[in-house]
Order: structure tokens, then sequence, then C-alpha cells
């Protein structure tokens, strides 16, 4: 069954305790999507959750440590999105058309299927180690944006490739809360919405 140095038991234990971290830190995306992160209480994850208050104490003592978490995992699936969009792809060799394709439809489904993402980070106020677990992963989304421009436009000055990058950022932030409210038939008309805005804006400068 187990023994003294930690067998069958422990290992079951430690297995049983992530998974209820898991079932803590689902539930809070979703709380914190519906109420805000200022509305979400414990108790209200707790119940989301189907624990008791004081079970989920035993993992997290504050609404605090459990948005830091949700973060460190937001952050963490963030990047393999940003992977998915920009790693071993050619922008010089496609249209502009795929490159927004495979840029916008990776980052999208990231966030649809990630709801209490914008409710964590979205927020003007955001506390400062929320802020401390975004801004790796932002700078890095920035300098992708940034590359893929260098690459198309390779004669664009750096400060006008760095400004462009930025809007390009500004443009999809502000549409996507549109993109991921409307109901699913909808959704893809609304991407669709989004890419023409970012190729209106892009197409000058690297189409």
């Amino acid at each position: 069954m187990t023994d003294e140095a930690g067998g069958v038991r422990p290992r079951r234990r430690q297995a049983r305790g992530e998974r209820r971290m898991e079932q803590i830190l689902d539930a809070s995306a979703t709380v914190f999507a519906r109420l805000g992160y200022e509305k979400a209480t414990t108790i209200a994850i707790a119940a989301e959750a189907g624990i008791s208050p004081g079970s989920l104490y035993q993992y997290f003592p504050n609404k605090k440590a459990i948005a830091q978490a949700l973060a460190d995992r937001f952050v963490t699936r963030m990047r393999s999105a940003h992977q998915d969009a920009f790693d071993s792809i050619d922008f010089v060799a496609i249209g502009l058309d795929e490159v927004l394709d495979r840029i916008v439809d990776p980052i999208v489904a990231f966030n649809i299927a990630h709801p209490g993402f914008k409710a964590l980070f979205a927020r003007p106020d955001m506390p400062e180690g929320l802020a401390d677990a975004a801004r790796p992963i932002q700078a890095a989304l920035l300098g992708r944006i940034e590359a893929m421009i260098g690459a198309r436009a390779p004669g664009l000055p750096e400060t006008e490739r760095q400004v462009t990058a930025r809007v390009a950022v500004q443009i999809f932030q502000a549409l996507t809360p549109l993109v991921i409210a409307v109901e699913r038939d909808e959704r893809e008309a609304m991407v669709g919405e989004l890419k023409k805005a970012l190729r209106g804006y892009l197409g000058p400068v690297i189409g």
C-alpha cells in the first residue's frame, strides 16, 4: 500500500491535491469571467468548484493567491498559443491574409477557451503581482509582431516598426472582447471583421 519513505498513498494524495487545485483554478476562471475580479469572492469560487470554503483555504489563503496562480497558468498557456501563431512560419513567403489567419486564429481561440483571462489582465488596476506575470508574455508578443513586420518590410525604420506593432496589438485587444461576446454562430463573421481592421491598418505597411 505505502511505506514511510513515501509510496503509493503519498503520491495519490499529491495527485488528488493537484487535481483539486486545478478544479479551484477552473472555477475561479469561470467566476472571474462572470463577476469580474473585484466582485468575485472565495465563497463564490468554492461554490463553483463544489467544495467548502474551508477546503479552498487548504490550497489558497485568499483571492489574490488564486488570481496569481491562475495568471501563471494563463501565461503558460498563452505562451503556447503564441508559439502556435508564430513559430515555424515564413511570414515573407505568404500573403497578408494568411499572415493574419496564422496569427489571429490561435490567439482568438485561446481567449475563447479561457474566459477569465480578460477579467484578470484587462483591468486598469491590475495588482502588481499579476502585472509582473503578464509583462514578459506581453513583451514577447510585441517582439514577435515587430519581427514579423520587419521581415515583411525590411526598409521600415525601427521606430515606425515599433509603433506599428503596438497599434496592431491595441487593435487586436480592443476588438477581441467583441469576438468573445457574440454567439458562436456569429463568431466567424466577427473574427473576419477583426482581421479586416488589422488588414486595413497593416496592409499599407506590410501588404
